[in-house]
Order: C-alpha cells, then sequence, then structure tokens
C-alpha cells in the first residue's frame, strides 16, 4: 500500500496531472500584488511574479501556463497603476521581461507536449509488442488456476529477458516453460521471442517434455548461429536457462525437467517444498543434449490446494540498499491461501518495496495452484 501511495504521489507531479497544484501560482500572485502595493515606495517585489509561469509549467500544459503568464503580466500592470508608476521605464520594463518569459514557458510546454506524445506512441506500440511476445497466462487451465507476473528491470521498460508460457495437450496436460536468457536490450528479446515461439509451436505436438526440451535446444541454438560468422561461433554465447513443465489433468503430480534454472517451489499450507531435480541440465542454447535419452524427467508429488511458484533469479537475486537478498521462501507462505493472482500482486508490492523499487534484473513469476482432481479421460475402447 505504501508503495502504490508513493506511485500514485509520483504520478501527480507529471504534466497535466496536479491541477490542485494551480493554487501555488495563483497565491504567488496575489501575494505579490498585495505586499507590493502595501509595501514602502522603495520596496519593488513585481519582479517576483515572473516565478509564476515558472511553476506552472513544470506540472500544467501550455494553455494553462499561458493564462498563468497572462495573469502574472495583467497583477504586474495592476501594480504600475496602484502605485502610479505604470509610465515609468522600470515597470514596462518588467512588463515586457514578463511577457518574453511566460512566451517561453509556453513554448517549453509545447515542445515536452510534442514529446510526450511522441513517447506515448512509442510505449504504445511497446506495449501491443509484449502482449504478442509475452501472451498473458490463461486464468484456467484444465484443473489449474494460473497467474503470471513479470517486472522489468528498467523503469518504463516492457519487456526484457525473462520469459514464461503455457500450452495444453492433447492427452489432457498442462505444459508450462518459464526461463530467463543472457544478456540485456534487443539481443535478450529476440532470443526471447525465438524461445517462445519455438515453445508455443511445440508444446502441443511433442509427445513427451524430453522430445519438446531438444525441439528447443536445437530451434535456439540455430537461429541463433546460423548468420553468424564462423570466427564467432565458439565466442558468442547465447542461451537460456528454463524449466519445463508437465502438469497431468487426472494424476496430482508435476513432470519436469530443469535446464540450469532455479528449482520451482511447493506452498503446501505453510510449508515451502523446493522441488530440486537430481539432474539439471545445460541451459538451452548450450547443446549439452542430443537426444531425449540425455534429458532426465523428474516427477514431484502436486495435489489439490497445492500451490506452485515458478521463478527467476532476478526474484531471489534482488538486493535491498543494505546488500540483503529478498528473503522469498520466508515472504510467500503467508500469501498462501490467496489465489495466485492475489498471491503475485502481494509479492510484488512486497518485492518491490525490499528493493525501493530498483530491480537489477528482471523478475518473472508464475502461480499455479490445483484447484481439484479431473475425472479420468473415457476409455476410447468400446
Amino acid at each position: 500500500m505504501a508503495l502504490r501511495a508513493w506511485l500514485d504521489v509520483r504520478r501527480s507531479w507529471r504534466p497535466g496531472h496536479a491541477p490542485a497544484l494551480l493554487v501555488i501560482p495563483l497565491g504567488l500572485i496575489v501575494t505579490v500584488c498585495v505586499v507590493d502595493v502595501l509595501a514602502p515606495p522603495h520596496i519593488h517585489l513585481g519582479p517576483l511574479l515572473v516565478a509564476a509561469p515558472a511553476i506552472t509549467v513544470a506540472f500544467a500544459g501550455p494553455l494553462t501556463t499561458a493564462a498563468m503568464g497572462a495573469l502574472a503580466v495583467a497583477a504586474q500592470v495592476l501594480i504600475g497603476v496602484l502605485r502610479g508608476v505604470s509610465g515609468t521605464a522600470n515597470i514596462q520594463a518588467q512588463i515586457a521581461a514578463l511577457i518574453v518569459v511566460s512566451a517561453l514557458c509556453v513554448t517549453v510546454c509545447v515542445v515536452r507536449g510534442r514529446r510526450e506524445q511522441q513517447l506515448h506512441q512509442v510505449r504504445s506500440v511497446a506495449e501491443a509488442a509484449q502482449r504478442v511476445l509475452l501472451q498473458p497466462l490463461p486464468a484456467h487451465a484444465g484443473p489449474l488456476q494460473i497467474a503470471g507476473l513479470y517486472i522489468p528491470a528498467e523503469e518504463e521498460a516492457e519487456l526484457g529477458g525473462d520469459l514464461y508460457a503455457a500450452a495444453r495437450t492433447t492427452h489432457h496436460s498442462t505444459r508450462l516453460l518459464i526461463g530467463d536468457v543472457r544478456g540485456s536490450g534487443l539481443g535478450a528479446i529476440s532470443n526471447s521471442a525465438l524461445l517462445l515461439g519455438a515453445f508455443r509451436a511445440a508444446a502441443h505436438r511433442q509427445a513427451t517434455l524430453p522430445r519438446l526440451a531438444v525441439h528447443l535446444d536445437a530451434a535456439f541454438r540455430w537461429d541463433t548461429s546460423q548468420w553468424r560468422p564462423q570466427t564467432e561461433q565458439d565466442t558468442v554465447e547465447d542461451f537460456a536457462t528454463a524449466m519445463l513443465l508437465d502438469i497431468p489433468d487426472h494424476d496430482p503430480v508435476v513432470h519436469l525437467i530443469s535446464c540450469g534454472h532455479p528449482p520451482p517451489l511447493i506452498l503446501r499450507g505453510h510449508r515451502v517444498i523446493p522441488l530440486v531435480a537430481e539432474a539439471s541440465h545445460l541451459p538451452i542454447g548450450f547443446g549439452g543434449a542430443f537426444g531425449t535419452a540425455d534429458y532426465d524427467v523428474q516427477t514431484f508429488p502436486f495435489e489439490v490446494g497445492d500451490l506452485m511458484l515458478l521463478y527467476t533469479d532476478g526474484v531471489i537475486e534482488a538486493r535491498n540498499t543494505d546488500g540483503r537478498f529478498y528473503p522469498f521462501t520466508e515472504r510467500v507462505p503467508q500469501w498462501t491461501t490467496d489465489d495466485p493472482a492475489e498471491l503475485l500482486r502481494h509479492l510484488q508490492a512486497d518485492l518491490l518495496t525490499h528493493v525501493n523499487a530498483h530491480l537489477d534484473d528482471d523478475a518473472a513469476v508464475v502461480a499455479i495452484r490445483r484447484t481439484a482432481s479431473a475425472p479420468p479421460p473415457p476409455d476410447p475402447s468400446p
């Protein structure tokens, strides 16, 4: 709640979002007029009126800034008339200077407005690209409730190297992928798109998790290296840590393959159970496995009421200003009674509070709750 309030205050200071702040320049104009008229003849506060449009430009648009500049000019004229000095060169110079400064402030507002419009268009395109690339996870898949959370490290960024995806299979199960692509910037985004595309194309077709893992590794290695000069083949490393999971509808278990990724957590009541695979394979893209026999599938209980968390290292390696890591396994048990989406909302607020709203790495979390055991599929035989 404290973080949300801080963000609301921050947004209120953006141009066009703080009409209540008009009290400041208006109060300044009134105060200067009253004091200047009542003050002794040798005291002149009129030059302070230039602060009114200068302050307004910080939080208002060009029309409001122009109106405040006009009020400041009118106040300066009023002061000159009431003090009987309107015809002097000094007061006329002050009025001229006030008009020039107000015009400059309006110009700044116009230029800033155009830049903000361009930025808004760019962000709209980025948000559309994010929705296409990192598609929202389904809220329900068979007997599962699912929710996903992505927090970029860079402020105002929409996407980085962390990724997740889900797919339904024809044999009544849900497959999930969570991964973390090496590096950052456009290269990481491109490799994320590659891995997500390969998963979505094959997750529902490959009969087993090992076949899917082989397909992802081969597709990733081929696409990232096919246009690379031969001299760079052994010097540039594109890879992604990943966790592949298959959750059957009719069996309270989860099958997984770990490719150098942090282990999932099962929240059962207030217990936290790490699903540490006996074999952790090389990350996707290293080409460490060339056949299905090279991948070991680990199976763990995933019972009705259990909540499973998949995450990237940006969560567990998030540090506060004192250098302490985010206590992930200590915090999440307090939200086990919530549905997955609500748990992730609590987790996001708590994580950003821990790091003072500044992450050093992208963070992604997927929460999955098994709500019921689905009935077994009908026997196709007569």
